[in-house]
């Protein structure tokens, strides 16, 4: 094995004796770590397709885990998921099924204007059908249905880019004065948001957590999936912390979902509420991103600062009833002057 410490390889190599697969002398390599704690590696299996161990930071009960329960949830819908392949509990294991390493944003470098199009269509429909089937599915049984972004959750979000960008990433100091009419401006957006009908979100819904697997999309990473407005996996997708799409390829795949809700023509309504969902979802991406920089140590998401400071900058140029929130930003932020 490569790299992991004492405690991980014991971990490993005890769900391996558990399942046989010692046997055939799997080798075994680590994948790139997402944000979360959790880690992966691949198990290349002689003769066999490889599998993917993801390791918690704990022991868990499969029973009670929420990447197994909405597995569970999207598996009735269907949408292409990862197949949960096996567990140890009291190892913090879970064995999935191999998707390879072709994310969406890796794709897109190698692929033609019109695979291009059409991954992106197809990412577009995987979003409907979480709605449409999502609302025909709801149960308690199911974790997402009993959580959402009410006015609690999104002002944690706003607040955390507050503390881990503003102030731990870019060195701001505030007053209490200042941070109450920070608060004060972004309890506007928090209120509009919670205000809308909700429909099933899977949360963090990119280009990174998008898998081209044999010429489809696969889902990953959908543990976090709970309540939310229409536009918010759709401006995850499409204000992309990621990737840059252009802006007649968004409002195309807009038009695109649309269509697919039923609905004909243009929808100003719709399209304001997504602008107003992606000024949140970027506040709170650059928060993750000053969060992963400061506190985990972890200098990878500084490259996608930029792009998501331009999504934010460009959100408050272009809603004018937002000037006080974007006077205020530019005091601590030069890329909004």
């Amino acid at each position: 094995m490569e790299r992991p410490n004492d405690d991980t390889r014991e971990r490993i190599q005890g769900y391996l004796d558990r399942t046989g697969l010692s046997a055939v002398n799997p080798r075994v390599m680590p994948l790139t770590p997402d944000a979360s704690d959790r880690r992966y590696f691949r198990v290349l299996l002689p003769g066999s397709p490889s599998i993917v161990l993801s390791l918690y930071s704990s022991p868990f009960d499969v029973t009670k885990l929420p990447f197994v329960n909405v597995a569970t949830l999207m598996a009735k819908m269907p949408v292409p998921i990862p197949e949960v392949l096996g567990h140890a509990d009291d190892l913090g294991v879970l064995a999935l099924q191999d998707l390879g390493d072709v994310t969406l944003q890796a794709h897109l470098g190698a692929a033609t204007p019109a695979e291009h199009a059409a991954l992106y269509r197809q990412a577009v429909a995987l979003i409907a059908t979480l709605q449409k089937r999502g609302e025909h599915l709801a149960s308690a049984d199911y974790l997402p249905y009993g959580i959402s972004f009410d006015i609690e959750k999104l002002t944690w979000e706003l607040d955390f880019f507050t503390k881990h960008f503003l102030e731990a990433y870019r060195g701001v100091t505030l007053t209490d004065s200042e941070r109450t009419m920070l608060r004060g401006e972004f309890a506007v957006i928090v209120g509009e948001l919670a205000a809308e009908p909700r429909v099933l979100c899977h949360r963090d819904y990119h280009s990174r957590n998008l898998m081209l697997h044999e010429g489809q999309l696969f889902i990953i990473d959908f543990q976090d999936a709970r309540m939310g407005p229409d536009t918010y996996d759709l401006v995850s997708l499409l204000r992309d912390s990621y990737v840059d799409l252009p802006e007649e390829t968004v409002s195309e795949l807009i038009a695109y979902f649309l269509a697919l809700k039923g609905v004909t023509g243009e929808d100003p309504d719709f399209r304001r509420r997504f602008d107003v969902m992606a000024l949140q979802r970027n506040l709170k991406a650059l928060g993750t991103f000053g969060y992963q920089t400061t506190a985990r140590r972890n200098p990878v998401y500084i490259q996608y600062i930029p792009r998501t400071l331009r999504y934010v900058r460009d959100n408050l140029d272009d809603q004018p009833r937002f000037e006080r929130l974007r006077d205020l930003l530019a005091t601590y932020v030069e890329e909004f002057r």
